[in-house]
């Protein structure tokens, strides 16, 4: 399909991205993926739209995004943005003032429905709030339900309440238990004509194969380093530009993992995992239990899931350098993140064979999953995984 529609000029700008990021129902604002954008709109344009999208790729890149833009444009009736002479529009941009747009980013359009995560009517969590408040939220379930997805059936067999298309967006699939997944298949099997389901997955090939047979794919890259920065510089202006680059390589292409690590102090958290690495096969016991015990504070959830997603990461970026540099290949396209960090890479590395390494990923990898389903302590996981890594450091 073409990527070129430089011969549309009549097209009106896309809006400016907004000083922060709103959610992806609210979002006017798509960056990277023009291809992917072409794509579907050529499919609308030839008719051959298909009625079931996965829409796969990296978590934080825009697939949600993407998902809701095309079901503004599908809702407008694919009109938006049509030059006078008839030619498919550049972009399926739908404008913030129309009154799809507003429906939509509110949740309130009659031909399209979201399925995501319910709330868990049997757990609730205390928020940040002094002892004696009574302000508590809801959980969200874990995964979604069978009972969220019986609920498309029902929705798709309907006459479009405004004579056009009948959407379900899926946020995300790799959501869905064994059996929500399996009442979705029985829709997928017998589509309703102007339906369209769209399925929002990070990780495709998890999803059943017969799900899988019956969806178009549809692949989004990551972005590229430098869409990131540019992002970054627009949504956290107060983010310096050497720490915005960092934040890029870091997030491997996730404008959303960029801003959450931000957010988190996740550049800090790095370069505190890196002075406790690079002393290897020695450690610093000390600093290393200071580090354990501010993770396993009640209120530092998030800053121990980043810290626990670093530092697979790290191993698996040193794995990937090693393996770059035992064929020759230098340390492929993965630029430092902190100076220094690709030598103290090698120099670990050199302590074990790659398979080795490779078996020590995989077995924090699983502690730290265990550690979730498990509610172990979180102080002994991040002190075992460390242990593990003095062990296979001598």
């Amino acid at each position: 399909m073409a990527d070129d529609f430089d011969e549309y000029d009549d097209e009106p700008d896309e809006p400016a991205p907004p000083a922060e990021v709103p959610e992806p129902r609210a979002n006017p604002y798509l960056a990277g993926h023009e291809a992917a954008e072409a794509a579907l709109i050529e499919a609308h344009a030839q008719g051959k739209l298909p009625h079931a999208i996965i829409i796969g790729g990296p978590r934080g890149i825009g697939k949600a995004t993407l998902a809701f833009r095309l079901a503004r444009f599908l809702l407008a009736q694919g009109t938006a943005g049509a030059d006078l002479f008839g030619g498919p529009p550049r972009a399926l941009a739908v404008a913030e003032d129309d009154p799809i747009f507003r429906r939509v980013a509110a949740g309130g359009h009659a031909d399209l429905l979201t399925i995501e995560r319910g709330i868990n009517p049997n757990k609730w969590k205390k928020r940040d709030a002094p002892p004696d408040a009574e302000a508590r939220k809801r959980v969200l379930r874990s995964e979604i339900v069978v009972e969220d997805t019986r609920e498309v059936e029902t929705f798709l067999r309907l006459t479009a309440a405004e004579g056009g298309w009948r959407i379900v967006i899926v946020d995300s699939a790799d959501d869905m238990n064994r059996n929500a997944a399996n009442a979705l298949l029985k829709i997928l099997e017998e589509p309703p004509r102007n339906a369209l389901l769209m399925l929002v997955s990070h990780n495709p090939g998890r999803l059943l194969p017969t799900i899988r047979s019956r969806c178009r794919k549809l692949a989004l890259k990551p972005l590229a380093e430098g869409e990131v920065v540019r992002l970054i510089a627009r949504y956290r202006p107060d983010v310096a530009d050497d720490d915005a680059r960092a934040l890029a390589r870091l997030a491997e292409g996730s404008i959303g993992r960029a801003l959450d690590l931000a957010a988190a102090g996740g550049l800090d958290l790095y370069r505190t995992l890196l002075k406790l690495l690079d002393r290897l096969p020695g450690l610093d016991v000390p600093a290393l239990h200071g580090f354990a015990d501010k993770l396993a504070r009640a209120e530092a959830e998030d800053t121990y899931r980043t810290a626990s997603e670093l530092l697979t990461q790290f191993l698996a970026r040193m794995i990937r350098a090693a393996a770059h540099d035992g064929a020759g290949q230098g340390a492929g396209n993965e630029g430092e993140i902190v100076r220094g960090e690709r030598e103290g890479m090698r120099r670990l590395a050199g302590r074990r064979s790659l398979d080795q390494w490779v078996e020590v990923w995989e077995k924090i990898t699983r502690l730290f999953a265990q550690a979730d389903g498990l509610n172990l302590d979180r102080k002994q996981v991040v002190l075992g995984a460390f242990l593990a890594l003095e062990g296979a450091a001598r």
